[in-house]
């Protein structure tokens, strides 16, 4: 095989109050990637529907974890990506993390599957530092394993599949940016005890929940008292939408990573509809352009198209 084309789904990272450890993926939307193997050693990014794209494959979210991958490899080989971008950057649900994950889930077929599923999490975390300046793999684990993904350690790396009930997935995404590197910037570099016991407790009923089908418990557990009190405030009409759409049924939900998306689990497709409706109506009224997705959950991560 020389050539291969690869769907790279959309992600959730730090699912409310797990952050940098906790990510989901989505069945929509996603992005398609053409990998093909070359002989030279050299790797060659082409946007494949105009989307501007660095072309330094060192400065590429899908180049650089290749050029980790080749630093692997026995016998240079390089590779061309054409990649056909349905995930906004900048939008929250893992742009950067698809194109990375992408890039080495293809590059591993053509290489007849030598590395495991934590090596390509391992070299797909170098397009996360491209894009925010740190190694994080809350986006890239689901979106390599697929479902829901706990990412214990970085270094070392230790990844644990999360099993869930099914869940609808209600997205909005206003029309504006968030730079996951600026996102970073305004965080608190230290947080109080108290405040630190209850996300602990969050994150561990949050998984609890996922494991034993307890969507009470998931309802309950969706807070966060660190990161998002601060990153809210970069996206308008943030907190109407979490109430509003709590209100209309929702379990709970919150910041997608590191916004502007925000994100709603619900129990059925009925419930996920009318969220969405809540979310297009205060948008609507905002005046702000907005795109919505009413998805489940991604169980298969990255896969041929």
């Amino acid at each position: 095989m020389s050539k291969i084309t690869v769907q790279c789904p959309a992600t959730v990272a730090n699912l409310v109050c797990g952050f940098d450890v906790l990510g989901m993926a989505l069945d929509e939307p996603y992005d398609i990637m053409e990998v093909s193997l070359l002989e030279e050693p050299v790797i060659r990014i082409v946007s494949g529907d105009g989307f501007p794209l660095p072309s330094d494959p060192a400065q590429n979210t899908a180049g650089a974890p290749l050029i980790a991958m080749q630093d692997e490899l026995e016998k240079p080989v390089g590779f061309e990506v054409i990649i056909h971008k349905k995930i906004k950057p900048g939008s929250g649900v893992g742009s950067s993390a698809a194109s990375a994950a992408g890039a080495v889930v293809a590059a591993n077929h053509l290489l007849k599957n030598r590395f495991s599923k934590e090596d390509l999490v391992r070299f797909a975390m170098f397009g996360e530092k491209v894009a925010s300046g740190v190694k994080h793999a809350d986006n890239i684990a689901p979106c390599i394993y697929g479902g829901i993904t706990l990412i214990r350690s970085i270094f070392p790396l230790d990844i644990v599949s999360i099993p869930a009930p099914l869940l609808h997935v209600t997205v909005v995404h206003p029309q504006i940016e968030v730079k996951t590197a600026d996102a970073r910037q305004i965080l608190r570099k230290e947080v109080l005890l108290k405040d630190a016991i209850r996300q602990w407790g969050n994150i561990a009923g949050l998984v609890a929940g996922f494991i034993k089908n307890d969507y009470e418990l998931i309802g309950r557990s969706l807070e966060d008292v660190i990161i998002e009190p601060v990153r809210s405030m970069l996206i308008p009409g943030f907190d109407h939408v979490k109430s509003q759409c709590k209100t209309a049924g929702a379990l709970g939900g919150g910041i997608s990573g590191s916004g502007p998306s925000i994100f709603m689990l619900s129990r059925d497709i009925q419930t996920a509809r009318a969220i969405e409706q809540v979310m297009k109506n205060i948008y609507n009224d905002i005046g702000l352009d907005y795109h919505t997705y009413v998805t489940t959950i991604n169980h298969t991560g990255v896969k041929t198209a």
